[in-house]
């Protein structure tokens, strides 16, 4: 049954650039309608980081629920809230800002629990405490994942990025358990790794000769949803997890935060498949 929202209707979103490919309006749309819920998710798309602040300075107040943010505006989003819970604080980036009534704006971090449980949906078998894992980026998304790696018990992450410096900063936020590797040395990073997660939006497809055999395979990317990297893990019969499973997870904590109840219990991946071809 379709549901027809009204003037009184809860409004949430999605913000980031580019925005169209995103399924998040797909995915809250069908649990809104499952749940007979009178409210909207809609995406935003602001030019660029001054015109995010614009947008999430005339947000203050409560007139919109909240915002899942994607890139690049996940640091900033952080770095504009009022309050954050520990997971975001630790990412040092936010993926959910909550506009609370008294004008306060909350950030939260989502991105890692829907990384974990992707692991455990997906890869099942893999354990993610007993070798490293090599998380490649080293912009928000990658934070998250390093965050949720070492909170997951990972005795230690290694951050692969085209720019050193930058992989080297995140490694320093994070102190001990990582390591910081340039691209030219990512076969280095391999070694031995239980774990390797793309978490970079247009991230090279590494050789994954030195990829043990039994180690997974992310790659947070959707479109496509079997990308390169994954097309090459699964040559190898390696375990994949693709990015469709971590948008799902992160966006259930993220629904419940924004419309005051958890979603409803339908199969939303087939809506995005869907959605997808």
């Amino acid at each position: 049954m379709s549901v027809r929202a009204t003037g009184a209707a809860r409004v949430a979103g999605v913000v980031g650039r580019p925005i169209a490919h995103s399924l998040s309006p797909v995915i809250h749309g069908a649990w809104i309608e499952a749940a007979g819920l009178d409210a909207l998710y809609a995406p935003f798309s602001p030019q660029d980081e001054p015109a995010f602040e614009r947008l999430v300075r005339g947000f203050r107040g409560g007139v919109v629920a909240g915002l899942n943010v994607t890139a690049p505006f996940k640091e900033r989003a952080l770095a504009l809230s009022d309050e954050a819970d520990p997971v975001a604080i630790r990412a040092g980036s936010a993926n959910l800002l909550l506009f609370h009534e008294d004008g306060h704006v909350e950030a939260r971090s989502t991105d890692g629990f829907g990384m974990i449980a992707a692991f455990a949906e997906q890869a099942p078998e893999v354990d993610l405490t007993a070798r490293p894992a090599v998380v490649l980026g080293a912009g928000g998304a990658a934070k998250a994942a390093v965050a949720a790696l070492l909170d997951a018990g990972s005795p230690e992450v290694r951050v692969v990025n085209r720019t050193i410096a930058r992989a080297e900063e995140l490694v320093f936020a994070f102190g001990e358990r990582t390591r910081a590797f340039a691209l030219a040395d990512a076969e280095r990073a391999l070694d031995y790794a239980g774990v390797l997660v793309n978490a970079a939006a247009a991230g090279p497809v590494l050789a994954l000769d030195h990829l043990p055999e039994g180690a997974a395979v992310m790659d947070m990317t959707y479109r496509p949803l079997k990308t390169a990297l994954l097309q090459a893990a699964e040559a190898r019969g390696l375990p994949t997890v693709d990015g469709l499973s971590m948008l799902i997870n992160q966006a259930k904590p993220s629904f419940e935060a924004l419309f005051g109840q958890a979603p409803p219990d339908i199969d939303v991946r087939a809506v995005a498949l869907e959605a997808l071809k």
